[in-house]
Order: C-alpha cells, then structure tokens, then sequence
C-alpha cells in the first residue's frame, strides 16, 4: 500500500477554534492524492471533524519566554510525538491552501528539513525561514529542545523568532521550498498602494499555499479589514477616516492597512 502522506498542525489556547482545523482537513483533502491524514496535536480536541487523527500536546518542560514575538509553543513539535513517525509536513491553523499539496512531500530528500522563505528582512541579507510550513523528519528537531529548555528567555531573546532558531541551528541544515510556492497574503496577494484601493488581492500563479502571518487572517481578509479590530470600510470611508481623528495608528500606517473583501478566501476556507 502506498505510505499516507502525514500533515501535523498544533492547537492551543482558545485563539483559534476547531473550525480552523476542520477547514483545514478540508482544504488538505482537496488538494492532495490520498491515502495522507492531518494529525492535531492540541489541548482540546472538541468539536473537530472524526477523519481528523487528534493527540495530546507532546509534553516538553520549560519556562515560557516572556515578551516575545515567536511562536516558541511550537517547539513542542521538535521531539518524540508518539505514535507519529517518519517524515510530516507542517501547517499552521490560518493558512489556504490554493494548490496540489504532493509536491511538498517528494521535494528535496526526505530527511531534510525544509521551510518557506521569510518574506521579512528584518536584517540585511538575511535569508530567514518561515515555519509556517514546513517539513521535518520526526525527533530531528530535538537537539534544538535540549537548547532551547537549557535557558528558554536567553534562546528567545538571541534569536526572537523561532523561525530564526529553526533557520540557523537545525541539524543538518535547511532547505527552502521552490520561489512561488508558499506566499504571503499581505505581501504577495495583497496590490501595491494605492492600488488596493480598487483592486482585491489575487492568488500569485504558481502558489499552493498562502500564508498569514502577524494580525490579518483569513475572516479579516473575507471581510476586507485589516486586523480583527478593525471596521470593515468602503475606499472612501477608509480614507476619509485618515483625516477625521478617528484613526488609531499614524497616518501612513492607517492608508497602507487597507485591504479589499476577498471572495476567493472565503471560497477555498471551508470544511
């Protein structure tokens, strides 16, 4: 029989609900050659559809960092997971997915760890991952557990992300997925101002998945708002709320956080 393709994503807390999951499952069922299962570790499994395979949070002892931008919890992933073994691709709960997902598992060689390319430069000439998606061979992260629980707020304050830790102390290295593959919803999809204004995001040709990174997810994007605290505005109403005094952020921050309803997220983002 031919080996199940293994999709892994991880559900905490209560920011994102099981809907994200089981649209999730549903995107991925779409979009893939079967056999292949999604595999949810999380601390609370109610309400997710019964195709989806659900399992604990993997324990992992360490003193959260505190005032940190990444999304260290992930960390829990890096080591033993159970039952689950061999290679798995992982994706965050906010993603779409826009393309046929079985290139993401023939790619490079199996045991390589590979993430999508950081669309941030936030240092010069840096090429940072991005772990939103990303391939692993099970327990070949778990040097980086024995890091980062040494001295968790020193890893975190060196580092900040834990895309960059992944990036540059991975063993063996990191690969990076195609150009084009996954892209950034803000970044890629979203026009160039102004012309955001009157024309709605597009899916760039070639992209199997979109990510969304920082505050803009997918029901923002739906609704045409850039953060969930945000009024969804006609262009105009949008504009003429830059000079009114009732904007919440600079100037030229309030007209670049524009964005359009866009129907083709709320088209593929479903069970």
């Amino acid at each position: 029989m031919t080996e199940a393709k293994q999709i892994i994503c991880i559900k905490w807390g209560t920011k994102f609900g099981p809907e994200y999951v089981n649209r999730l499952n549903g995107m991925i069922s779409r979009s893939i050659t079967p056999p292949f299962r999604l595999i949810c570790f999380t601390d609370d499994g109610a309400g997710l559809h019964g195709d989806i395979v659900v399992r604990p949070l993997p324990r992992f002892d360490y003193e959260p960092p505190r005032n940190t931008i990444g999304k260290w919890p992930k960390s829990r992933l890096w080591g033993d997971l159970g039952d689950v073994t061999g290679t798995v691709l992982f994706l965050d709960l906010d993603v779409i997915v826009t393309g046929n997902l079985d290139d993401f598992f023939t790619f490079g060689d199996p045991d390589d760890t590979v993430l999508a390319t950081n669309p941030a430069r936030i240092k010069p000439f840096e090429k940072l991952g991005q772990t939103s998606v990303y391939r692993m061979r099970v327990g070949k992260l778990a040097p980086l557990q024995d890091i980062f629980r040494a001295d968790p707020q020193a890893v975190a304050d060196e580092y900040r992300f834990e895309q960059r830790f992944v990036t540059r102390r991975a063993p063996g290295g990191v690969k990076f997925w195609p150009r084009g593959w996954v892209v950034h919803f803000r970044a890629d999809c979203v026009p160039a101002f102004p012309m955001r204004y009157w024309q709605t995001p597009k899916v760039p040709e070639g992209a199997k998945i979109v990510i969304f990174a920082g505050s803009l997810n997918p029901p923002d994007a739906i609704a045409g708002r850039w953060s969930e605290d945000d009024t969804p505005r006609a262009p105009r109403e949008h504009l003429r709320a830059a000079f009114d005094g009732t904007r919440r952020e600079s100037l030229s921050r309030h007209l670049r956080h524009y964005v359009r309803p866009t129907p083709w997220v709320e088209k593929l983002w479903r069970d």
